[in-house]
């Protein structure tokens, strides 16, 4: 419940803020919501303003949903290790020391998160720090410093901007077309109820297109990070990790922290799937 309530209310503040800033620019620019500039105003500022104000919000939203605990001084030899073991490889890989945090799960799994590579959070779950080993957890830790390096956060956040942008301004091209073709003349063009449905209508369809898109980038990003894992701890600890990981929970991790963590859910279809199968990934380290 804390977790709906939160994606709830910040989504709709996110919705409030570019609401405001749509109006001011087209009153600014002197541009209609009608024509296809207009559109595509709309559907920029949506698309990369939702995609951005996440991404910078990334960290404050990743602590409040999963509840994770920032180590700012170690109270224990677990928490010591795992803070000196983030900062060799943080300096090791030339990136600002991330915060690092634990949170509650019985999963093994790990996400990175953040803005930038330099103000970056690297979390792990209870369940990871229980049941691997100390060579498998460094391997993961490593993979989740490689997201960080590797610039994907933002990356992530420039692909899905732009499939946004294009969903939302197709969606309302099209909604527009069938309206315009249904209702003639009977009604002032983008303002019927048809209108609105077939604009919903085309963005949830288009949307599960472009998710296919995000979620095979997402899937590439995965390998280019083991194989930066691999430099920084080597294969073979990597490869333990992945095969250890076989025996996981299914994932509790939602949106960009599914995407930047270790493993994702199981018994999903692959084309949706954020991350590729463990099989995959062993046989690309061995490669």
């Amino acid at each position: 419940m804390k977790r709906v309530v939160l994606f709830l209310l910040t989504n709709l503040a996110v919705m409030l803020v570019l609401g405001i800033v749509l109006s001011i620019l087209m009153s600014v620019f002197g541009i209609s919501n009608r024509s296809l500039g207009g559109i595509l105003l709309i559907a920029a500022v949506f698309g990369f303003g939702g995609s951005f104000i996440s991404l910078f919000m990334s960290k404050w939203m990743a602590k409040k949903s999963t509840g994770a605990y920032v180590i700012e001084q170690p109270r224990n030899e677990t928490e010591h290790w795992l803070f000196e073991t983030v900062a060799a490889q943080a300096k090791k890989a030339g990136i600002a020391m991330p915060e690092v945090a634990i949170y509650d799960s019985p999963e093994m799994n790990a996400f990175a998160t953040g803005p930038s590579k330099n103000n970056s959070l690297v979390a792990v779950s209870s369940g990871l720090l229980q049941h691997m080993s100390r060579d498998q957890a460094e391997a993961v830790l490593a993979h989740e410093v490689s997201h960080v390096a590797n610039g994907d956060m933002v990356t992530l956040t420039l692909i899905q901007g732009v499939v946004n942008t294009f969903v939302i301004f197709i969606a309302k091209v099209l909604a527009g077309i069938v309206d315009n073709f249904i209702n003639s003349d009977e009604e002032e063009g983008g303002s019927s109820w048809t209108y609105f449905l077939f604009d919903m209508l085309f963005q949830v369809l288009f949307g599960i297109l472009a998710s296919m898109v995000v979620a095979y980038y997402s899937r590439k990003r995965e390998f280019v990070a083991d194989a930066g894992a691999a430099k920084l701890v080597g294969a073979d600890k990597m490869r333990s990790a992945l095969e250890r990981l076989k025996q996981n929970h299914p994932s509790q991790l939602e949106g960009s922290m599914m995407a930047f963590g270790i493993a994702s859910g199981k018994g999903v279809a692959e084309l949706f799937s954020s991350h590729p199968p463990l099989d995959a990934r062993i046989d690309a380290l061995r490669r």
